[in-house]
């Protein structure tokens, strides 16, 4: 898929990871749908480097909680665009235990509703458009806490239910690969530590010790935390160069899963 003029929505994108994947898809020649919701001043800045750039875009306030704001959303796209190419699906909300402490019912919930349920509703509403498009591409951003949940270095940084609802979400990405296909791909990015979203930029990587966070980056094969150009030229990659790819989810992590498992050095044997 060429990216210039395509229309592309891309979700939570007020700040972030969001936020630099729609200045990129922008940058690139798409018309932009942007979501935002809370962190009002942030949205600001970004919506002011949007006109700045001379970009196509439409803002549209959304709690993606709730069924009936979507609804109003994709009828926002229909009249200015009338059309959807591409779909970002990166809403997402992670409690951290070294910021949030123990779990309360609320936290929860909004945990379940807004890093699954919200995704869901989203994709019933935007498969049609996507499909109609003819060769419509959608990214489902996941993390690796559903595979490592809240074990080891992670655990101070991983909640259970933001873990459980992640890995429910490999589940929903090979369902809409099999409803989406042949006309639209449908793929998932699950994502490891990476700056603005479980790294540096959030709220709890401070409140980790010098020591918490190095057990992190030794877990990490590479020793690094991500940047936002390793997620950049993944998405750029999973929407114009991988015309056969559809139903598959791509880690990107530096190996954090890996880490805790070293190789030993190959025994002499008896032989």
């Amino acid at each position: 898929m060429e990216i210039s003029g395509k229309t592309a929505l891309v979700l939570g994108a007020g700040k972030g990871i969001g936020k630099y994947i729609a200045l990129a898809l922008g940058g690139a020649g798409a018309r932009l749908v942007i979501t935002h919701f809370d962190w009002q001043e942030e949205t600001k800045e970004t919506l002011e480097e949007f006109r700045q750039k001379g970009f196509d875009y439409l803002a549209v306030k959304t709690d993606l909680r709730q069924p009936g704001q979507i609804d109003r959303l994709f009828t926002e796209i229909g009249k200015k665009y009338g059309r959807l190419d591409i779909l970002i699906n990166n809403i997402e909300r992670g409690g951290m235990p070294v910021l949030h402490g123990p779990y309360t019912s609320e936290q929860w919930d909004l945990e379940l509703e807004t890093t699954l349920k919200a995704k869901w509703f989203v994709m019933d509403r935007a498969l049609p458009l996507l499909k109609a498009s003819g060769n419509g591409v959608a990214l489902i951003f996941s993390s690796i806490s559903g595979l490592v949940g809240r074990t080891g270095p992670a655990g101070l940084i991983f909640n259970d239910g933001y873990s459980a609802a992640n890995r429910a979400i490999s589940s929903f990405t090979e369902t809409w690969a099999r409803l989406g296909a042949p006309q639209a791909r449908v793929n998932e990015l699950m994502l490891g530590f990476f700056e603005t979203r479980h790294a540096e930029g959030t709220r709890g990587w401070p409140l980790l010790t010098e020591e918490e966070r190095q057990a992190i980056l030794d877990h990490t094969l590479l020793g690094r935390t991500g940047k936002i150009d390793d997620i950049i030229k993944a998405v750029f990659f999973l929407i114009k160069d991988a015309p056969f790819m559809t139903g598959t989810t791509i880690r990107l992590d530096g190996g954090y899963p890996l880490g805790a498992s070293a190789v030993p050095p190959m025994p002499k044997g008896i032989i």
